[in-house]
């Protein structure tokens, strides 16, 4: 079996067969245009037996927020394998290629959401956050304060030229909140999705934007149903005035899914206790190139160094000792030489100091603000002292969550 670069000339319907075959019907058109581009640009890997396709991956570029600050990250999709050929090992060769391949293009991140979490697992990825669905009666949503007239007249539907404007304001939101795991697509996807066809621009589909922020919603079931996107602002005043266009619906549909995180305005502009989560999906994170990853991503205002030993069998650049250092809202993770120690499996550092052990799974899940008593409890860390461990809770505090499936 040989894992290389789908190109673009491939055949598409080996690609739609497979699909198929390993995810059941899919919608051909949307398909086309997200995994062109990623062939196009060499995002996409195939497993071929002879001349065969009989797995794919493929990831997309995206930027996820951490604490305010965008990190480039490798979006892991379209993870397939024949069902003929499932068990073989041909998902683990095409995602060991994959994780080789989005490293030596720089990227510090990649996340992914498992259908499977064994091999994925198995080879360093770790559960991180979710993705929530909350569900309300349409008539909560216009029980919600009124807007104020001028944020509202503030707002306008986006065309594909407004693409760049809408990723900047979406930007600034999430940075201003430090948000940690919403993503940023790339300015070319988000051009099509407000291009006909697109994700914000079917004829089901609607996308508001205002000077701070940004609506994305769309018809379902008829119109027994709006499911909003994102909602996604700076201000009290273009929240409001956001929700109200979605709440506009409310004298047609009966009810609102709505794609929310945790800390959402919306859970504290409700009325009553109106809305429950209906659905929850786990994402996993991995960092492809730890030192990169801790320079990448904001932090608190906190001051620590810590000693890690790493382990990441699959990228063994990550792997080794390593002291991590907490500046000003910046980190470092430098590494530094010690004689080699005698005996435990956790030495001490220089001062004396026991470095934390961690596993590329604990490393993923810490950077998601796991607290380290729990990555103890669940075997992921090990060593360290109850000082460092308190200043990494402090440094790494998150609840992380997404606003995009992929």
């Amino acid at each position: 079996m040989i894992v290389r670069p789908l190109p673009p000339d491939l055949g598409w319907d080996s690609y739609l067969d497979l699909t198929l075959r390993s995810f059941g019907p899919s919608d051909e058109a949307r398909l086309r245009a997200t995994i062109e581009p990623a062939m196009a640009a060499g995002r996409c890997l195939g497993a071929f037996d002879g001349d065969r396709l009989v797995g794919s991956a493929l990831y997309h570029d995206l930027r996820q927020w951490w604490h305010g600050r965008p990190v480039p990250m490798a979006g892991v999709g379209g993870v397939q394998v024949a069902p003929e050929y499932r068990g073989q090992g041909v998902g683990r060769a095409v995602m060991t290629v994959l994780a080789q391949l989005m490293t030596e293009r720089g990227y510090p991140l990649s996340a992914l959401y498992p259908a499977t979490m064994t091999i994925y697992r198995s080879l360093g990825w770790e559960i991180a956050g979710h993705l929530h669905e909350a569900v309300l009666p349409a008539r909560a949503l216009s029980a919600m304060p009124r807007p104020d007239a001028k944020a509202a007249a503030g707002i306008r539907r986006p065309g594909p030229d407004d693409a760049a404007e809408v990723l900047e304001i979406i930007g600034r939101a999430h940075a201003g909140a430090r948000d940690c795991g919403p993503i940023s697509w790339d300015e070319a996807t988000m051009r099509r999705w407000l291009t006909r066809p697109g994700r914000y621009a079917d004829s089901d589909r609607y996308a508001y934007l205002a000077p701070d922020g940004f609506l994305g919603y769309r018809w379902q079931r008829g119109h027994d149903e709006v499911f909003v996107d994102r909602v996604v602002a700076a201000s009290a005043a273009t929240t409001q005035a956001l929700w109200a266009v979605a709440a506009s619906n409310s004298s047609v549909a009966q009810t609102v899914r709505a794609q929310v995180g945790p800390s959402d305005p919306l859970w504290w502009m409700l009325r009553e206790q109106d809305a429950n989560i209906a659905e929850r999906m786990s994402w996993m994170l991995r960092l492809l190139d730890a030192s990169a990853a801790i320079a990448a991503r904001g932090f608190p205002a906190v001051d620590l160094a810590v000693p890690l030993q790493i382990t990441d069998d699959l990228l063994a650049a990550n792997s080794g000792r390593w002291e991590l250092t907490v500046r000003a809202g910046a980190g470092r993770l430098s590494r530094y030489r010690t004689k080699p120690a005698a005996s435990p499996a956790v030495p001490a550092s220089p001062g004396g100091r026991t470095p934390l052990a961690l596993s590329a799974r604990g490393l993923a899940a810490l950077y998601a603000g796991t607290p380290v008593a729990t990555l103890r409890r669940a075997g992921l860390a090990d060593g360290g002292s109850p000082d460092a461990d308190a200043a990494l809770d402090g440094a790494f505090a998150a609840t992380p969550y997404m606003l995009d499936a992929f």
